[in-house]
């Protein structure tokens, strides 16, 4: 017998104040919960969107103050799931000034926190629409992998900007992950270009599921976010795609495709070291660097 999980993205197009932003995500939760879902996956910056350092930091927490934390830690109690949280903006203490941790949580059925994550990677870009971001002035950057346990399944947990960074996949799943949770606010520009196929590559590359619950539409000082939540199977078959309005996104998945994914092309295991890249000394583009 199959090892079954209905698995549910919430996409929502979050504003600025927080108050508001828990009483959509939460409805829409309670609507996944009625029904059928066992696993409800919230997106980035799930609690508030804003725009610029200080807005973001007034609306950020210590964890245990967290106004959010507390309501999704009492949702996930009420409904009787695991609920992932996709970010709250958590202040941490650090010399030379205050930033947050873009902090990802796992609630289990009991409203209990089973782990939290936090964001590694920092979008530090400068798009070709003219559009900046610079996280690193916000948020501090975090330096751990966390896979965590929920009574169906191994989870491995990443935010956003993480999917380009493959190997940060191939290390969860290489520590038991099934399923990947990549909640996110992608940009509009580089979701059109980039979110499926970076999304799918993950799935494919590690033989897991991928679970990718998403902010879409226009938010605080017209930033637009790409939408399309979406869950993927480890063959790289996109199995459920939220498009660009809020609502609930679903698909039951067959866990033990996981195992046959990586039987049939078991690339999990084929690590082989390498030394440091060497360019050829007969390369004529080494040649025209160097005159």
């Amino acid at each position: 017998m199959g090892r079954y999980l209905h698995i549910a993205c919430i996409q929502v197009n979050s504003g600025t104040e927080i108050a508001d932003n828990l009483a959509v995500a939460c409805d829409l939760a309670r609507r996944a919960r009625a029904s059928g879902a066992e696993f409800i996956c919230l997106p980035e910056n799930v609690a508030a969107v804003r725009q610029g350092r200080s807005a973001i930091l007034e609306a950020a927490y210590e964890e245990t103050a967290h106004p959010a934390l507390g309501a999704f830690k009492s949702l996930a109690a009420e409904i009787g799931v695991p609920v992932l949280v996709g970010t709250l903006a958590v202040l941490v203490p650090e010399e030379g000034g205050e930033r947050a941790a873009a902090r990802s949580f796992l609630i289990g059925p009991s409203g209990a926190v089973l782990a939290h994550y936090d964001k590694i990677h920092m979008f530090d870009v400068d798009l070709p629409d003219g559009e900046s971001y610079r996280e690193s002035a916000t948020y501090r950057p975090g330096s751990r992998a966390v896979v965590a346990d929920i009574p169906q399944a191994r989870i491995g947990l990443s935010v956003c900007y993480d999917v380009r960074f493959a190997y940060l996949y191939r290390a969860l799943a290489q520590a038991g992950a099934e399923i990947l949770t990549v909640p996110a606010a992608f940009t509009r520009q580089t979701g059109e270009a980039h979110w499926h196929t970076l999304l799918r590559a993950r799935a494919i590359e590690t033989g897991c599921f991928v679970v990718a619950p998403a902010q879409t539409g226009t938010h605080d000082q017209g930033r637009q976010t790409y939408g399309h939540s979406l869950i993927v199977d480890p063959w790289g078959r996109v199995l459920a795609d939220g498009g660009t309005e809020p609502g609930v996104v679903a698909a039951s998945i067959d866990l033990g495709e996981v195992a046959k994914a990586r039987t049939a092309i078991a690339a999990l295991k084929h690590d082989r070291k390498i030394g440091p890249v060497e360019v050829a000394t007969d390369s004529p583009l080494k040649a025209a660097v160097a005159g």
